[in-house]
């Protein structure tokens, strides 16, 4: 009788185990549903808001005008057309402004990773005089808005010189508006746009990289230069990608800067801006008013024109993109 009682006692201790093991089971896989249906959600919505403006411009583009004030049409044009492509391609200069833009956006965004990779290396790594204020300037960049420094940097640039030296030997100063040559200046010394943030990230990067590997240079005789330039550079390409891809896309859309060094010059932001503006009056004359909705139009077709070449950017170097982000050491 002793022995099956005990036979009993551990069924049952077996069974409620077993029960115990298939809530744990069940709770366990309802976890993980809840979280991939929440994952999924936020996902789905966040490229709803993102993907969203972009197909609606695009359907919007290729609209004929007739379709605006058709109520039956929603997002599927009924009238396909590329007039609105041909309009704003003429308006804008295209070619002209796209090659301005392209350029500027290059070559500052070269001279900002070149410049912001060096001091951002030089903080990581060095000990020098009032490297903290220093520093601390480069966060003040950060939160500064440029607009209080409009004026000085207008007129630095209009009557430009270099410690009074150009004016000594010609009589006069440079005036450089109207020039690539601010955007230059500011990117090669690490003064350009968002060149703060630029060089916060290189600086952090630097720090997260292991510094067995400068000192192990250091031991095979490399000094500071040959282990920068041969072994922490190469490590840091996929951030320089990564701050390149900023600088591109901020110089590609900026407004303020170009407007206030450039007069004659034009790129397609500020092309854009006056875009309706300028169409109605070459196409409709100075007295007549364009509809609201076909400038809408207008105004959405050259948003395209301006975007696709950041698109077609971004899919190319999203690999190094995703790659500087887990490696950057800004998170923690």
């Amino acid at each position: 009788m002793k022995a099956i009682s005990l036979a009993k006692a551990g069924q049952a201790l077996e069974t409620r185990e077993q029960r115990a093991n298939w809530r744990h089971a069940v709770f366990f896989q309802a976890k993980k549903i809840l979280w991939v249906t929440v994952r999924t959600i936020l996902v789905v919505g966040i490229c709803f808001l993102i993907l969203y403006p972009l197909a609606a411009k695009l359907s919007v583009s290729v609209m004929a005008e007739r379709d605006l004030y058709d109520i039956t049409v929603c997002y599927v044009p009924k009238h396909f057309t590329w007039e609105n492509y041909r309009v704003v391609w003429k308006h804008m200069g295209f070619p002209g402004t796209f090659f301005n833009s392209l350029w500027l956006s290059l070559t500052t965004g070269i001279l900002q990773v070149i410049a912001c990779t060096l001091v951002g290396y030089g903080f990581a790594r060095f000990d020098f005089p009032l490297k903290k204020f220093l520093f601390g300037m480069v966060i003040v960049m950060l939160v500064v808005p440029p607009q209080t420094i409009m004026v000085p940097l207008f007129l630095r640039f209009r009557f430009f010189d270099i410690f009074g030296i150009i004016k000594l030997f010609s009589g006069s100063t440079v005036n450089l508006i109207d020039t690539f040559w601010p955007f230059i200046l500011t990117s090669g010394t690490g003064t350009g746009l968002r060149n703060g943030l630029y060089i916060y990230m290189m600086r952090q990067f630097f720090r997260g990289s292991p510094k067995e590997l400068e000192e192990s240079a250091y031991v095979d005789g490399a000094g500071p230069y040959k282990t920068f330039y041969y072994i922490m550079l190469p490590i840091a390409v996929p951030m320089m990608v990564t701050i390149f891809l900023f600088s591109f896309v901020w110089q590609w859309t900026d407004t303020f800067y170009t407007t206030l060094f450039l007069e004659k010059l034009t790129t397609l932001p500020t092309v854009l801006s006056s875009l309706a503006v300028s169409i109605n009056y070459q196409e409709f004359g100075p007295m007549a008013t364009m509809s609201p909705a076909y400038a809408s139009m207008l105004n959405n077709t050259g948003s395209v024109l301006v975007i696709l070449p950041l698109i077609a950017i971004y899919l190319v170097a999203q690999r190094y993109f995703v790659e500087s982000i887990e490696r950057s050491g800004i998170i923690g």
